[in-house]
C-alpha cells in the first residue's frame, strides 16, 4: 500500500505563499500545509485554510529566520537588535544545547507557537520545523515534551531515500542529507519512542527549492510502500524574505501539472494528511 503526504511548507510566510498553497490544492495535489503562525501572513493563510477543509494543516515552528510569537524582551537570547531571531543556526544550536536561560525561553516560545496554532481553531494535523531545526536534541525534546498537551500525534523526520532520487536523475551524493541523516535516525528514535509517528520516507530534502514537474513526477512513479511526504515549497513569485535560489513558481507548477491525478492513480496511491492515515 503507498500512502502519500504532499505538503508546502511556509504557509503564512507571505501572500504569494498562500496564494500558492490555495492553487496548489484546488486545482492540484497538495494535501497538507505547514502553517508559520508568526507569519507576516498567517491571518491570511488561516482564513484560506478554513475555506478549504480537505487541506489538512499544521505547525511549522519557526525558530531561525522569522519573528518570535512571544514579544522580543521575553526571548532577548533567542533574537537579535532587530527582534528577529538569530540566523547563525549552528551558534544558536550550540548556545540552546549549553545554557540553561536560553533553554527556557526557547521553551516558552515553542509553547507559545503551539498555543498560537490552537488559538486559530484548525485541527492540527502535524509539527515540523522551518529548517529542520526540529533536528537540534534540545528542540526536538521540547517538541515532544509539549506537543503532548496539543495532540500531537505525526511530524516529519527528514530521512530522505537517495536510492530513489538516483533512479531518477544522475547525481551526486547530498552533503546536505549526509550531515543531517544522524540527526534525523535520532529523532525517529526519540519519535517513537514518546509515540509520534513520522512517515517510512520524507523526500524533498536534496531537491529542496527545485522540486521540477520531472522529479515530482519521477518520484511518485517510484514512490516506496509505505507512508511517504514529499515536502514543497510553492509561491506565486519572490517575496520579502524569500531564499533566492529558490524556483518557487516552478513548485507551484509542479504541482499542479494536470498529468498528476492519473499517476497517482496509476500507482494506486493515496493522498492526505498525517490524520488521514494515522488514525487507520
Amino acid at each position: 500500500m503507498k500512502n502519500l503526504i504532499v505538503t508546502a511548507d511556509d504557509f503564512g510566510a507571505a501572500l504569494e505563499v498562500n496564494e500558492a498553497v490555495e492553487r496548489a490544492h484546488r486545482d492540484g495535489i497538495l494535501s497538507a500545509a505547514s502553517l508559520m503562525v508568526s507569519g507576516p501572513a498567517a491571518a491570511d493563510a488561516v482564513r484560506r485554510a478554513k475555506s478549504m477543509p480537505a487541506l489538512r494543516v499544521g505547525l511549522h515552528l519557526v525558530l531561525v529566520e522569522g519573528r518570535p510569537v512571544l514579544p522580543a524582551s521575553a526571548v532577548p537570547d533567542l533574537v537579535d537588535a532587530s527582534g528577529h531571531f538569530r540566523t547563525d543556526m549552528a551558534r544558536a544550536g550550540a548556545a540552546m544545547f549549553f545554557r540553561p536561560k536560553l533553554r527556557a525561553q526557547l521553551r516558552a516560545e515553542i509553547e507559545a507557537q503551539f498555543a498560537e496554532f490552537a488559538a486559530t481553531g484548525l485541527a492540527l494535523d502535524h509539527v515540523n520545523a522551518h529548517k529542520h531545526f526540529h533536528l537540534h536534541p534540545t528542540i526536538a525534546a521540547l517538541v515532544v515534551e509539549l506537543g503532548k498537551s496539543h495532540g500531537v500525534k505525526g511530524a516529519r523526520v527528514p530521512l530522505e531515500p537517495q536510492a530513489v532520487l538516483a533512479r531518477i536523475e544522475p547525481r551526486k551524493s547530498s552533503v546536505v542529507v549526509a550531515l543531517t541523516a544522524p540527526f534525523a535516525r535520532g529523532l525517529a528514535r526519540r519519535f517513537r519512542k514518546a509515540g509520534i509517528a513520522a512517515p517510512d520516507s520524507v523526500f524533498g530534502l536534496a531537491w529542496s527549492g527545485a522540486m521540477t514537474p520531472d522529479r515530482l513526477k519521477g518520484l511518485i512513479a517510484r514512490l516506496p510502500d509505505g507512508l511517504s511526504e514529499i515536502y514543497t515549497h510553492p509561491a506565486t513569485g519572490p517575496y520579502p524574505g524569500s531564499a533566492p535560489d529558490y524556483r518557487y513558481l516552478t513548485e507551484l507548477t509542479a504541482l499542479t501539472d494536470p498529468e498528476l491525478p492519473g499517476l497517482l492513480a496509476a500507482n494506486g496511491i493515496r493522498t492526505g494528511g498525517f490524520g488521514d492515515f494515522l488514525s487507520q
